[in-house]
């Protein structure tokens, strides 16, 4: 089965091949040719995943998922939450929302953290939503050279190492945005 990934980013395409099992293929917008900003002006993480699959769906006329995803730090009043791609400004750069997250969590006593996944499925007139969440906690400093985003300073629960640390095999299987996409993968496979 193919199945489009209405996403830009490389690293969520890479990492979302690797969770598929036999049977599935993914695409991505540049099999479209599609480099058209995708809106993401919703409140909510949902709100934006929803946004998101719906305008590719319109504009290419193709069933399609996307997803929005969130860490959201609840001692810090759920930041960065919906904006943790654009946490310390628009241009979308990993370090520095990992500093200014450090920085603001630096005189803070918990450092209890989740990660959360949306994936919104649409097709035809229907549009379904496959939620995963990771909890963990915030580390001190950044290790690891895996991963992508925050996942240097995330630790998941009932484990040491950074996400950025952990192997892909491991974090394809506890992450948040593995566990949305067991969900969308057990839907499609009905």
């Amino acid at each position: 089965m193919k199945i489009l990934f209405a996403t830009q980013n490389q690293n969520k395409i890479e990492e979302v091949k690797n969770m598929l099992p036999s049977g599935f293929e993914l695409m991505g917008l540049n099999q479209f040719n599609f480099t058209d900003d995708i809106p993401e002006t919703q409140p909510t993480i949902e709100g934006n995943a929803i946004q998101k699959a719906n305008f590719v769906f319109n504009t290419l006329k193709t069933p399609c998922f996307a997803e929005d995803t969130g860490l959201i730090v609840p001692s810090l009043n759920g930041e960065p939450g919906v904006y943790s791609a654009r946490y310390a400004g628009p241009y979308r750069d990993p370090l520095k929302n990992m500093e200014k997250l450090l920085k603001k969590l630096s005189s803070e006593k918990s450092r209890e953290a989740y990660f959360e996944t949306v994936i919104a499925l649409k097709y035809g007139h229907k549009l379904e939503t496959f939620v995963g969440r990771c909890k963990g906690r915030i580390a001190h400093e950044a290790k690891g050279s895996n991963g992508f985003g925050y996942d240097p300073i995330f630790i998941p629960e009932g484990y040491d190492l950074s996400f950025a640390s952990l192997s892909k095999s491991i974090k394809n299987k506890i992450s948040h945005r593995a566990i949305a996409m067991s969900k969308l993968i057990a839907y499609l496979s009905e």
